[in-house]
Order: C-alpha cells, then sequence, then structure tokens
C-alpha cells in the first residue's frame, strides 16, 4: 500500500520532552507513583493582576478577530518592554506577536530558510530547534560543548562551522536545557565573527530572559553591527507562568517580520485577544510578580545542583539561568552494562524509580539528562530519593 503520509512528516520526530511527559501521564493513570520532572513549566498561578485584564478583556467583548500580527496595544508593551530591558529600539512594523514563542521560531524558518540552507546550532539546544528547521527543509549544523566550556560555543567554534551554505546561526540564552547565559563579552566574541559573513542571520532566543540568576542579561541585537541581522525572540510563558495563554513575539528586521506576518496570516492568523489583553498587562504591568519566582527558582536550583553532584558518577555544574539542570550521566552509563545510552538510561529512571527526566540526546548532547526544577522542593528531594535508590 502506497505511504499516504509525506516524507515531510515522516522524517519529523516527536518532541522528546513532551514524549516524556506523555509516558509519564500514562504511568500516571494506570496507577503507578510518578514523578515528573520533563517538563517545562512553572509551577506558579499566573499572578491575579494579569488575570484581571483577561476577566475584563472578556467583559468587554474582546472576541473579534485581531490584526494578524497583535494587537496595536500589545506591540506597543512589547516595544516599551524591549527598550526598558534591553535598550532596544523597535517600531510597530518591527514587532509580530504569534501564539507562542515557538510558533514565532517556525515563522522565522519558513520566512528565511531554503532547502539545503546550513543552520548553526550550539549543544545543546531547545529540542524543537532542529526539527524544526529540518521541517523546512533546512540543514541543522550542530556544534558540539561539553561541561567544560558551560556548554557554550566560543567564537573559533563558530567560525569553524561556518560554510557557504550557512544562512543563520540559533542560540538560547539562558540556555534550555543548560541553564547557560551568554556574557556581552562572550557575545561579542561571536559577533566579531559573523561581522565578516554578513549574509549569516542570527536568531536569538531569549524566552528565559527574566529567569536568571547571573546579575544581567545580554541581547546580541543590541550591538550596533548585529541589529539589522538579528531576530530576538521572546514571550510572556516562563517568567508570568503563562505557558497556557500562548503569547510569544519576535522583533527583527521589517522585512523579516512582514514575512512572519504574511506566513501566520495563511496558518493560524492572530493569537487569541484574550490572552493578548493578559499579555499586555503583564510586559507593562508590576514585574515584583516575576522577582519572587525567580527567588524560590534559585533555591531549588541550589539544592538541585548539590544533591545531584552527590549521586555517583554525575556531573552538575551550576547554571545561570532558566528552571533545569543538565548533569553529565555519561560515568554512569559506562559503568553500566545494561544501560547503552540516555534514552535507555531515561526509560530505567521512569520505570525502575518513576522519575521521568528528558534525555540529552534530544537536546544533541548525549550523555546528559535534563531536569526541570519547575516543581516544590519537596518534590525534588523525592526524586533526588528515588534516583540515588536506584543508583547505588
Amino acid at each position: 500500500m502506497k505511504e499516504i503520509l509525506s516524507n515531510r512528516i515522516n522524517n519529523l520526530a516527536v518532541s522528546q520532552t513532551l514524549a516524556m511527559a506523555a509516558k509519564a501521564r500514562e504511568l500516571k493513570s494506570q496507577g503507578k507513583d510518578v514523578i515528573g520532572l520533563s517538563l517545562g513549566e512553572p509551577d506558579f498561578n499566573t499572578p491575579d493582576f494579569i488575570k484581571e485584564a483577561a476577566i475584563k478583556a472578556i467583559q468587554d467583548n474582546y472576541n473579534s478577530y485581531t490584526p494578524v500580527d497583535g494587537y496595536v496595544e500589545l506591540k506597543k508593551a512589547i516595544i516599551n518592554k524591549f527598550e526598558r530591558d534591553n535598550k532596544l529600539n523597535y517600531n510597530l512594523s518591527q514587532i509580530v506577536v504569534s501564539t507562542g514563542a515557538k510558533q514565532s521560531l517556525s515563522n522565522i524558518a519558513a520566512s528565511l530558510i531554503n532547502p539545503g540552507d546550513e543552520v548553526i546550532l550550539p549543544c545543546p539546544y531547545w529540542v524543537s530547534y532542529r526539527d524544526i528547521i529540518k521541517l523546512n527543509g533546512g540543514i541543522p549544523i550542530e556544534v558540539k560543548t561539553s561541561i567544560s566550556s558551560d556548554f557554550k560555543i566560543s567564537g573559533e567554534d563558530l567560525e569553524k562551522s561556518i560554510t557557504s551554505k550557512t544562512k543563520m546561526l540559533w542560540f538560547s540564552s539562558p540556555c534550555n536545557p543548560s541553564g547557560s547565559v551568554y556574557s556581552e563579552s562572550e557575545l561579542r566574541e561571536i559577533s566579531d565573527i559573523l561581522l565578516k559573513y554578513p549574509e549569516i542571520y542570527v536568531v536569538s532566543d531569549e524566552i528565559y530572559e527574566h529567569i536568571n540568576f547571573s546579575g544581567g542579561h545580554s541581547s546580541i541585537a543590541a550591538f550596533d553591527d548585529m541589529y539589522d541581522r538579528t531576530i530576538t525572540v521572546n514571550g510572556v510563558s516562563k517568567a508570568f507562568a503563562m505557558t497556557g495563554w500562548r503569547i510569544g513575539y519576535a522583533a527583527g528586521p521589517a522585512k523579516v517580520i512582514g514575512a512572519m506576518k504574511k506566513i501566520q496570516s495563511q496558518s493560524t492568523s492572530n493569537p487569541c485577544s484574550v490572552s493578548q489583553a493578559a499579555a499586555t498587562e503583564a510586559l507593562s504591568g508590576p514585574q515584583e510578580c516575576v522577582g519572587k519566582m525567580v527567588v524560590e527558582f534559585k533555591k531549588r536550583h541550589n539544592y538541585l545542583v548539590d544533591a545531584l553532584n552527590q549521586l555517583p558518577g554525575v556531573n552538575c555544574i551550576p547554571g545561570d539561568g532558566t528552571f533545569y539542570a543538565f548533569p553529565d550521566f555519561q560515568k554512569v552509563i559506562d559503568a553500566r552494562d545494561d544501560i547503552a545510552d540516555d534514552i535507555a538510561l531515561a526509560e530505567y529512571f521512569l520505570s525502575e524509580a518513576g522519575v521521568a527526566l528528558v534525555p540529552g540526546s534530544a537536546f544533541g548532547s548525549p550523555g546528559c539528562m535534563r531536569l526541570s526544577f519547575a516543581t516544590s522542593m519537596d518534590t525534588l528531594q523525592d526524586a533526588i530519593a528515588r534516583l540515588k535508590k536506584v543508583m547505588l
């Protein structure tokens, strides 16, 4: 029988974070006691002042189509946010609001990638980057890093990966999954290399910008010589505990943003009207709620990194942001005849310890594991106790 599905979909991988979460949910439905540390979702509620803005929007009948690229009020709030937080100046034609930051990334790929174009991905990278690029005909070029480099690439690493087919560099800072943050000087080093190759664009995913323990955030677009070739992606999901509201946004050259708007007009059209009203309030209202969440994330980070380093064969360096730890379990894998790789180890931890983690292979860094600490301290302590029990 002839295959009815497209080659495109047959070559597309399932998101490993969502797949592991689905397995955990399935086991829970069977009555198994499972701790899920796979999803990147804050365990806080959306702040009340944001919810109140959404309620008012409903009462004010925000029930119609909005402009494809978002309400002007929200786009102005985004412009003010970039000016306030990143010292970046944009106009309305340089902003597009999407149904989550993932849609912004997908729209960028569809707008810029031609079949055969290469896109450089520093490893580890967010799990969906690779397949978003492949789905649009691009070729992901992985640049390996390690704990010794704080999971970050240097300018030299970047230049070695550039070819005549290189179209873009994609990266996140703070990085999902490693928690690494590129400093201003490190971004300058990368930018200096890119100045030699003016045809290469940069996608800077800054969705974890405010979940930052390093004391400051730097945007590569803030360099004058990178402004016109950088698309910065952000959203309200992580900082404001609004994952389900599905509002992301991108800023960059008007030509690219216009192309993203064009694609969006033929796919989803506008993001949810009520969610846009809530996001406008999130970006414009009091920001103290973010700081309170970050304080709690930092406490959990400190506990988890210390606890992981006490497990035999595990090496975990502190992160500078996000709510993930990314320990190296390679010594654990090498010491076991019954476990071939990090994927098998993740399956082992799920079946034997009832702890769901995401294998580092999904992020281009085999041998590591991603653990989300967007959960309570009691849950983290229970998870560590379970891991320790099956590793002894």
